[in-house]
């Protein structure tokens, strides 16, 4: 990909969303919920997030066969994403059905046995790689499931020092373990391994807790977590806890604390992935596209970033379904408070 400008490069997976119709009801019978398809996925959502910043980002994606592709694509192209990165694969689209809890949390249940996200090879990350990549993010199912993962790992390894990192574990548990885990080829052992292999090289780390309940079931006070998770590598670590305060870690410092903004939820589908696309947004716009940079920054920079990723994900909340709002929004917003 021939483009030297400074880039957030964002790699892995497109999933079709399925999410319900509350107002549609059931069938006769009860059996015959009704779904709207949306673009989804860990990768996409925050390249689309971050396009709609404004942020100049590139999505490197394999796109899988099917009538939906072409949707999830256009829907890239329509926040401003340079998708000349997807490579035209073969196997299917990743698709999750999604049911919403009373307070808007999001249930999933995946179809993606032999899905075109998990194939990537070294080949095809070098030959879409943009040559102005300044933060490259990972993570998610594809940063996790092989044969793919082992060429995102290679990628992040080769990259490191030449680009800030980015990793989001954004654990699925009935992915990364058990029966369905299995079939494609994961188990708990395997998942911690390969993303111990990212956290390794990352600058930046993503972690909610509800990641953390599956990584480390013991793990205890989330504010000694925090901490914890930033003596594995990273100069930075933002530990996300639904509505709660987002802690901040950074090696050898104080914990920092920060409130989320209140808003009224529609549903929290794309919170964290909008958290994550303002927080690069805001990085690559400071310039802190390096290591020294990010651990130069003082408090008061930092949770100024924080704070408008914040916003970016509490916005992303009102509405239905992972929908981040424009930096025209996020201005409006923040004059309005």
């Amino acid at each position: 990909m021939p483009s030297g400008k400074p880039t957030l490069c964002v790699l892995g997976e497109l999933v079709v969303d399925l999410l319900p119709v509350p107002e549609a009801g059931a069938g006769p019978e009860g059996t015959a919920p009704q779904y709207v398809a949306r673009p989804g996925g860990n990768a996409l959502n925050v390249a689309v997030a971050a396009g709609r910043l404004g942020a100049p980002v590139a999505l490197l994606a394999r796109l899988g066969t099917g009538p939906l592709g072409g949707a999830l694509r256009r829907h890239a192209e329509l926040s401003g994403v340079d998708v000349s990165g997807f490579v035209t694969a073969t196997e299917a689209v990743s698709l999750a059905v999604i049911g919403v809890g009373p307070d808007g949390s999001p249930d999933y249940g995946f179809h993606v046995l032999g899905a075109a996200d998990w194939q990537w090879t070294p080949e095809e990350l070098d030959r879409v790689l943009p040559e102005g990549t300044a933060v490259l993010h990972v993570g998610s199912i594809s940063g996790w499931t092989d044969p793919g993962a082992g060429a995102i790992a290679g990628l992040v390894e080769r990259m490191s020092g030449r680009a800030l990192i980015s990793v989001d574990p954004n654990i699925r548990p009935a992915l990364a373990d058990g029966p369905v885990g299995a079939t494609l080829g994961n188990d708990r052992a395997g998942v911690l391994a390969r993303l111990d292999r990212l956290v390794a090289r990352a600058d930046v780390v993503k972690v909610s807790a509800e990641d953390l309940a599956w990584l480390e079931p013991d793990a205890g006070d989330l504010d000694e977590a925090a901490q914890r998770w930033a003596g594995r590598g990273p100069a930075l670590v933002l530990l996300t806890d639904g509505g709660a305060p987002l802690r901040i870690a950074r090696p050898g410092r104080p914990l920092l604390r920060r409130e989320s903004p209140s808003v009224e939820v529609a549903d929290t589908v794309g919170a964290g992935d909008s958290l994550a696309a303002g927080l690069l947004s805001g990085l690559l716009a400071a310039g802190v596209t390096d290591r020294r940079s990010l651990e130069a920054l003082d408090d008061d920079r930092l949770l100024g970033l924080v704070d408008d990723a914040a916003l970016v994900a509490a916005l992303n909340c009102t509405r239905v379904g992972a929908d981040p709002p424009t930096r025209a929004e996020v201005d409006a917003a923040r004059a309005g408070r």
